[in-house]
């Protein structure tokens, strides 16, 4: 019987801000088991590339990754915001390492190839090294991983943290249970934007289908809803989508076959 692993994606608001920071962390180091924790850190990009005069280009909720903005990503992403995370978690008892896909080589990447919109050097993930990963879980130790990989050329890519999370949940399904838990500002996919208990606890490929065609689930919860999919018919336990405030609790989608 494999041991259980929970992996945690959070946004960047939650990590980006003392109060929800501190509640997180004090949550997830509290979480039983085998745990791994995937970050965005979007705001604090765009605020640093403002202080440093450079524009953030955004389309449908993905940033254009040029040359200067990939420096600042790689200095947020990887240093700022990862490195605030693991020093909160050792404070509190929790042995964690921060990780881009560069590290140890644990996710390999492609440039995005120019379709209609070119992302620049935006990374499309083509392999996660879930051996190297399941060795420090087993030692212990937390990955905490930032949204940056490699081509293992040299050129980092900036990748997003939901596909990361999606990814790295896919190559560690050979070695543990694992149940991938999205958080976001709300409880859970929501039947009705507009009211916060309106959570849908339960969705299928078919209710899923039958929502988006309805309009009740759309623009950016269904590449996210998406990337669950894929990841429980890759071998994933459980995906669960949910608030950051409920990590460790009942509630929130679960996400089933």
């Amino acid at each position: 019987m494999k041991e259980k692993l929970t992996v945690i994606k959070v946004g960047g608001k939650i990590v980006e801000e003392a109060d929800t920071l501190s509640q997180l962390l004090n949550d997830f180091s509290l979480l039983p088991g085998h745990k791994l924790l995937v970050h965005g850190g979007g705001r604090s990009a765009t605020q640093i590339a403002a202080q440093l005069g450079i524009e953030s280009k955004m389309v449908n909720g993905r940033r254009i990754t040029d040359a200067e903005t990939l420096k600042v990503v790689t200095m947020v992403y990887g240093g700022l915001v990862n490195k605030t995370i693991v020093a909160g978690l050792q404070a509190r008892g929790v042995n964690a390492i921060g990780l881009t896909g560069a590290d140890m080589d644990v996710i390999r990447s492609v440039k995005r190839p120019v379709k209609d919109i070119d992302y620049g050097y935006a990374g499309d993930v083509k392999k996660v090294d879930g051996e190297a990963l399941a060795g420090l879980i087993r030692k212990n130790v937390i990955p905490v991983m930032a949204p940056l990989t490699h081509d293992g050329k040299g050129q980092i890519l900036n990748t997003n943290a939901d596909t990361i999370a999606g990814e790295t949940a896919k190559a560690l399904a050979g070695f543990f249970d694992v149940t991938l838990v999205y958080c976001f500002e709300k409880r859970g996919v929501l039947s009705d934007e507009s009211d916060d208990n309106s959570v849908i606890p339960v969705l299928t490929p078919d209710l899923f289908r039958q929502y988006v065609k309805e309009g009740v689930i759309k623009e950016g919860m269904i590449p996210k809803l998406e990337n669950a999919f894929e990841a429980i018919n890759a071998g994933v336990t459980e995906v669960i989508i949910t608030s950051a405030k409920a990590i460790g609790q009942n509630g929130g989608t679960t996400v089933k076959k």
